[in-house]
């Protein structure tokens, strides 16, 4: 029985009387009408870049989980920074290896003022001073045991770790931060940082608050890339968001807000855009997504095996972050999105 003979309900419209006059594939008919038509779209505006910091001169070592990543020691790191500003990249975010000597239970290295991110942060605002600097308070790459916090008692201590990161927040914003983005999830940072930068005259530094960092399986790449994998000790279950929890995620990012956080971020990106949506309808604020070390581990591993496009997957997973609601995002891919987008 072909479609012209097969019978219909009583009532009902065949294929060609519903759409003779409304056929939605018109608009996609050819690459101008789907540019024309297209909702949504990824800029080089949209981008920040992280990237690993490390000690010495004239050093790119390679994460191994994360083929094209590098620690970078500084003089590379400004190098890189460079590039970026000539992309069009509008800012870096910077995540520092520390030697193991200097690491302690408290992570009391991060309040001096020469270490590995506020050294970085001079030496590339003195020579790129139009790009923005975001770096991070948490005491995870300081301390001995990979926690964000300080440990006691097998513990992670709330109010004492916040007063060190807002201590270490003051010190960043000395260093030229312009963005402070403490992601050790502890309650009533942010208000604790905004008091601290505010009293110390640096009203103008922005909080982009990590409102709604998950416990996630996807950070493994990150903690080997910052040399916290084999330190850490337990999870960070007590104080990360639990994956299965979405209107917790609208509390704490509500809380943030609250206290004076400029913009949210959602850490990890893709499995939580579902977030990334509810925070945008919710407060419509500035929002962003960080396309954490193991979303790009999973699309550069499927490349490397050709099991997918790359490139596509890649610009796909970004478009769908702009899709969700986001302002921006920070990713791994962002200098090369960058060369892509400016032809």
């Amino acid at each position: 029985m072909n479609k012209s003979t097969r019978p219909k309900p009583a009532g009902m419209r065949s294929v060609d009387e519903i759409t003779s006059s409304r056929r939605l594939r018109r608009m996609r008919k050819a690459s101008w009408s789907r540019r024309m038509v297209q909702e949504n779209r990824l800029t080089v505006d949209d981008l920040i870049w992280p990237i690993f910091l490390t000690d010495g001169e004239n050093r790119r070592e390679q994460v191994e989980a994360m083929p094209g990543v590098f620690r970078l020691s500084v003089d590379q790191a400004v190098r890189e920074a460079e590039r970026a500003a000539k992309l069009g990249i509008p800012a870096i975010a910077t995540f520092p290896q520390i030697d193991l000597a200097r690491k302690d239970i408290e992570g009391s290295h991060i309040l001096d003022p020469e270490n590995l991110i506020n050294r970085a942060s001079r030496a590339i605002k003195s020579a790129v001073p139009e790009i923005g600097i975001i770096t991070d308070g948490a005491l995870d790459p300081f301390t001995s045991h990979g926690h964000d916090g300080i440990l006691r008692d097998g513990t992670i201590v709330n109010d004492e770790t916040v007063e060190q990161v807002a201590a270490a927040a003051v010190i960043q914003a000395a260093a030229g931060s312009d963005i402070i983005a403490p992601s050790d999830m502890m309650d009533g940072r942010i208000g604790a940082v905004r008091d601290a930068l505010d009293a110390n005259g640096f009203q103008d530094v922005a909080i982009m608050s990590y409102a709604t960092k998950f416990a996630s399986a996807f950070y493994g790449p990150y903690r080997d890339a910052i040399g916290t994998l084999g330190l850490l000790k337990g999870d960070k279950k007590t104080y990360y968001l639990d994956h299965a929890n979405s209107d917790e995620a609208v509390r704490e990012a509500e809380q943030d807000l609250l206290e004076g956080a400029d913009m949210l971020m959602v850490k990890p990106g893709m499995p939580y855009l579902d977030i990334i949506w509810r925070l945008k309808q919710e407060f419509s604020v500035p929002t962003f997504a960080y396309q954490v070390s193991g979303e790009y581990a999973m699309i550069k591993a499927a490349e490397a095996n050709g099991w997918i496009d790359g490139e596509k997957a890649m610009m796909e997973s970004l478009l769908a972050f702009k899709r969700a609601g986001c302002d921006g995002i920070l990713t791994y891919f962002a200098p090369t999105v960058a060369e892509i987008l400016n032809g």
